[in-house]
C-alpha cells in the first residue's frame, strides 16, 4: 500500500519546495504538496480571511476531496502552524506530524521594526534576494535560488500582509492539548528566522510529552531545500 504525505510550505513559498524531498523518498510514497491560498499558483477562495483557521479549513477540504485516510502531515514554518491547527482537529487517518522549523503556536517573536520591514519588502526583487540570503545557511543551486525568489514575488498582497499582521501573531496554544498523534520537531542549527531557542521554548512545550527535538547541523530555515536528506530520513523512520 502506498503511504501518503501531505506537506505544507512556508510563508512566501510554494509547494515545490518539497520537490527535492520527493525524489529521496521510497517509490511507494506519495507526496502531495499543494500551494496554499495566496501563494504559488493557488488563488484564495472568495471571502478567504487568511487566518490560521481558514488555512486549516482549506487543507481539511483538500484532504476530503482526495479521500486521504492514512497519511503523514508535514508542516514547514507557516505551514507548521497550519499543520498544528489541523492536527488538533484529529482528522481521520492522520498518523503523525512532522514539524520543520514551524511558526510557534504561541506566536512568532517578530519585532515591530522587522515586521514593518517585511511588510515594506512586498514585491521587491532586491528584497526577495536579501531574504533568501538571510534565511539560508547551506549553499543552494542557482535554479533553487531562483525558485525561492520567484515564489516570494508570486505571493499575493493579502496573503503576505495578513500573515505578518495577524497569522504570525495568532495564539493557538489552547488547541494544542487536542494533539493526539506522534510529533517530531526538526530545526536548523543556524535558523535566523525562527531560532532553535524559540522552538525549544515556544513550540516544544506545547507538543505531546516526549516529542523528539532534532537539530540539523549547519542548516538555516529552508530545511526541505538546504538539507532534504535529513528531512527524508525523518520521514522514513
Amino acid at each position: 500500500m502506498p503511504h501518503t504525505i501531505l506537506a505544507l510550505h512556508y510563508w512566501a513559498g510554494a509547494g515545490r519546495e518539497f520537490d527535492v524531498l520527493r525524489t529521496l523518498l521510497p517509490a511507494h510514497t506519495v507526496l502531495l504538496a499543494p500551494d496554499l491560498p495566496g501563494f504559488g499558483q493557488q488563488a484564495a477562495p472568495a471571502e478567504f480571511d487568511y487566518s490560521v483557521r481558514a488555512y486549516a479549513d482549506w487543507v481539511a477540504d483538500y484532504l476530503q476531496q482526495r479521500g486521504l485516510t492514512d497519511f503523514t502531515l508535514i508542516g514547514h514554518s507557516m505551514g507548521g502552524k497550519i499543520a498544528l491547527a489541523l492536527a488538533a482537529r484529529r482528522p481521520a487517518g492522520l498518523r503523525r506530524l512532522l514539524l520543520l522549523s514551524p511558526s510557534p503556536p504561541s506566536g512568532e517573536p517578530i519585532s515591530d521594526d522587522d515586521r514593518a520591514a517585511s511588510l515594506a519588502a512586498y514585491g521587491k526583487p532586491e528584497e526577495a534576494e536579501k531574504t533568501f540570503h538571510k534565511i539560508t545557511r547551506q549553499p543552494l543551486s542557482a535554479a533553487l535560488r531562483a525558485d525561492v525568489i520567484a515564489d516570494n514575488l508570486r505571493s499575493t498582497r493579502p496573503a503576505w500582509d495578513v500573515w505578518l499582521d495577524r497569522g504570525s501573531r495568532e495564539d493557538i496554544t489552547s488547541l494544542m492539548p487536542q494533539l493526539a498523534v506522534p510529533c517530531h520537531l526538526l530545526v536548523g542549527e543556524h535558523d535566523p528566522a525562527i531560532t532553535p531557542t524559540t522552538q525549544r521554548w515556544q513550540t516544544l512545550p506545547y507538543l505531546p510529552s516526549g516529542t523528539p527535538y532534532t537539530m540539523v547541523p549547519g542548516a538555516g530555515h529552508l530545511l526541505p531545500l538546504e538539507t532534504p536528506a535529513a528531512v527524508a530520513e525523518l520521514v522514513k523512520r
